[in-house]
């Protein structure tokens, strides 16, 4: 890892850091500083009870204990457990500031996505988004850990150091030595182990691709009979990522014993200078020694601390790629006043995809009626939504309400109380009411049970006694994927929108009772502009204007009359 990426890092894993955190910080430095005090005063009132009757030759008489081997042990011991107690202490507050530290990774991440245009989206996957909510965040973590680490063992060998100096100078000699040493030992593998951490995040991501929604998934693979092609993919990916894991502790390990070698040899050599050095007390010697010696597991960790650093380094650039991304500015409040009778007039719109562009022009959208989108797949129907949605900015929009001109900025706020419902969006919520409550969150029960009646949904959860706190995916209680539709749709009555898109929002339901459905939200919904995208010609019967994309990209609207006219005759 170069020096600036290691700056880039070191800065990024602090920067999210509340000033509430940052204080907390300043006290775990403090503890910190205390724990290394006290470790270095056990390590030195050690000295007298492994030399009893022996008088420290340093200090000004400062570390003499009248009172025998006693006080010299009642010395020892009080300072070995300040020592742990504030180490304890500070393990807790960094315990607390992890815990904080992740949250916030998550919470600003996922504020970000919500907040991000489509379009910036288009290349992610749901797997790689998971991976940066899940294993990501917690590799991220542990490099913050880390750094906490890297704090109190730094804190830690200049305290100690200090000391083992104000022992005896001479002897520090060979402290160069150590230092040496260790940066020796911190140079080995590190390419490798950036290599292989790099290569872990994405075996992950993959791992998450692999996994996506199994349930659906796994009836694929069974009824193309390719159950052992499906395991050995999966076996592929698992013993990449068992290798990564495995190389990384491998290398964690083997830098650990190499630095323990080198600190071992540097510790022989103050034993080697103080043998030729004539006039080295034997007291100082075993104080020196001691205080170098508690150095050594904080020079192993810190070893594998800056390994747990370059494991973040890729998972940090890719947690970052999505807080980069830009802002749709979605405004806060939605603001749709009455419309002129009710009507929006889209004189011409145009955007891409599909293809090199498509264009819609005089589009009249009413309260109370319903436009049907028709289309071959792949024609750019979704599109069409998203920008209708106001979620996607087109190359082109020219629109008004009555005889007020509008722009797409205008229009998006006109739109904000909206609602959108494709066929893939499935209920993620724990049962019934926690799903519709989410979506009208000051509904009654009486409320939610009219909203159930609408869609056809009542007479399901009669059948079950939890009522409305039937769950959504237990295996006693599961709804098909027509019966989440409908909930779905209950949701987008419980809304009142003034803007209803519904991307094959029906597509799990019969034909008559996708009818049945679209009609009751017709009459439930009279101040709401309906904007249904369906393949089934059928819907046309209730549509007041239809909407078709041919395979020329030439779209073609149809009035109601028009409409009426050609059901009839189909």
């Amino acid at each position: 890892m170069t020096n600036d990426r290691k700056h880039g890092l070191l800065h990024s894993l602090a920067y999210i850091l509340t000033r509430r955190e940052l204080i907390d910080m300043v006290v775990y430095v403090v503890l910190s500083v205390g724990g290394a005090l006290a470790g270095s005063l056990a390590a030195v009132f050690l000295v007298p009870l492994v030399q009893p009757g022996h008088t420290l030759p340093f200090g000004g008489g400062m570390f003499d204990m009248h009172g025998g081997i006693d006080m010299q042990a009642t010395a020892f011991a009080g300072a070995t457990a300040a020592f742990a107690l504030l180490r304890w202490r500070a393990a807790r507050l960094g315990a607390r500031l992890v815990g904080r530290y992740g949250m916030g990774l998550r919470r600003m991440v996922h504020a970000r996505l919500i907040d991000a245009p489509l379009a910036s989206l288009a290349d992610s996957t749901s797997a790689e988004i998971a991976n940066v909510f899940t294993h990501n965040v917690e590799i991220i973590v542990q490099g913050f850990s880390a750094l906490q680490q890297l704090l109190v063992a730094g804190v830690t060998c200049v305290i100690t150091l200090g000391f083992a100096f104000w022992v005896s100078p001479i002897l520090m000699l060979g402290a160069p030595i150590v230092l040496i040493f260790w940066m020796i030992a911190s140079r080995f593998y590190s390419r490798e182990q950036s290599l292989v951490s790099r290569q872990y995040v994405g075996d992950i991501t993959r791992m998450f691709w692999h996994s996506e929604d199994f349930p659906r998934r796994l009836r694929h693979v069974r009824s193309f009979e390719r159950e052992d092609a499906e395991k050995a993919s999966y076996g592929t990916i698992a013993a990449r990522l068992g290798y990564g894991y495995r190389r990384q502790l491998e290398l964690v390990a083997n830098g650990r014993l190499m630095l323990e070698l080198l600190v071992a040899t540097g510790i022989g050599a103050i034993f080697v200078l103080a043998h030729h050095w004539h006039g080295i007390d034997q007291a100082s010697l075993i104080a020196v020694c001691l205080l170098l010696g508690r150095l050594l597991p904080y020079l192993a960790s810190t070893r594998q601390n800056f390994q747990q650093l370059r494991s973040a380094a890729p998972a940090f650039e890719l947690w970052q790629r999505y807080m980069n991304l830009d802002s749709a500015s979605l405004p806060a409040t939605s603001s749709h006043t009455a419309t002129s009778g009710g009507v929006l007039h889209i004189e011409r719109m145009r955007f891409k995809p599909p293809g090199l562009g498509l264009d819609i022009s005089d589009l009249v959208l009413a309260l109370g009626e319903l436009t049907l989108v028709s289309g071959e797949s792949g024609i750019g129907k979704s599109s069409l939504i998203d920008v209708l949605g106001g979620m996607m900015r087109p190359e082109a929009f020219e629109a008004r309400v009555g005889t007020h001109r509008i722009g797409f900025d205008e229009y998006r706020k006109l739109v904000r109380h909206g609602a959108y419902v494709s066929q893939n969006v499935r209920p993620w919520q724990h049962s019934v009411r926690e799903c519709l409550l989410w979506a009208a969150p000051e509904a009654t029960d009486d409320m939610l049970r009219l909203a159930l009646i609408d869609v056809g949904l009542d007479k399901r959860l009669a059948e079950s006694h939890h009522g409305l706190d039937t769950t959504l995916h237990s295996s006693s209680s599961r709804l098909s994927g027509g019966e989440l539709q409908r909930l779905l749709l209950a949701q987008v009555i419980l809304r009142k929108p003034f803007l209803a898109l519904l991307d094959e929002a029906t597509s799990a339901l019969d034909a008559a009772s996708e009818i049945v459905v679209l009609s009751a939200l017709k009459h439930r919904l009279p101040q709401t502009i309906l904007v249904v995208v369906s393949h089934r010609a059928s819907v046309a019967a209730i549509a007041d204007q239809s909407l078709t994309i041919g395979n020329d990209l030439v779209a073609t609207v149809v009035g109601k009359a028009n409409l009426r006219s050609a059901v009839s005759h189909a």
